[in-house]
């Protein structure tokens, strides 16, 4: 009798081991493409892009010495309206247009924190285009996308709005502000979206 029970409580005990697993398997297929994968902060700790799952996210390729720089203010603005609302607001240095984030992640943290108040999760510097671009910056660049469709990335500060789904729901060009009615009204839309 006593091998008997000992015998149910190991069956049991393996059929919620294999179901635990299972779950687990399909979690991670619910995780769409752009969220499945790690990054690094600034800080040099691993995120799991699929903590964002079912948020609307604001991707953008970001530099501290450029032109479009200011843009920065705008996108802490963006994440300090939205964020109680679903909004992140992603930022990914990178030092492939005209040399203008040439920081290291120090730097690159100090000067937007000083500059811009910036609160919004900043990741390591990257590439974005070319054979040593980011898997994340491959995925988002072969995706045809409206208003810009597929492609390498032009310059600093593109952006891509990713809706609560996953999927690309546009990709602005540098000169598109990120407060710009286009921008706001895709985000909003996006985070109506349940």
């Amino acid at each position: 009798m006593r091998s008997l029970t000992t015998m149910t409580l190991l069956a049991s005990m393996l059929a919620l081991t294999c179901s635990t697993l299972i779950a687990g398997q399909d979690d991670k297929k619910s995780v769409p493409p752009v969220l499945d994968r790690t990054m690094k902060s600034l800080e040099g700790k691993d995120v799991d892009l699929s903590k964002y799952k079912g948020k609307v996210l604001l991707i953008v390729n970001t530099a501290s010495k450029c032109g479009a720089t200011p843009q920065y203010k705008d996108l802490q603005s963006l994440h300090e309206k939205y964020k109680d609302k679903g909004l992140v607001v992603l930022g990914f240095p990178c030092n492939q247009f005209g040399a203008q984030e040439p920081g290291t992640s120090v730097q690159i943290s100090e000067f937007c924190t000083k500059n811009y108040g910036v609160t919004f999760d900043m990741f390591n510097k990257i590439d974005v285009n070319g054979k040593d671009a980011d898997p994340l910056y491959k995925y988002l660049t072969s995706q045809n996308t409206k208003p810009k469709s597929s492609g390498p990335i032009s310059w600093n500060f593109e952006k891509f709005v990713i809706g609560r789904d996953g999927d690309i729901a546009a990709r602005f060009p540098t000169r598109t502000n990120p407060q710009s009615k286009e921008v706001v009204s895709t985000i909003e839309a996006e985070l109506q979206q349940k």
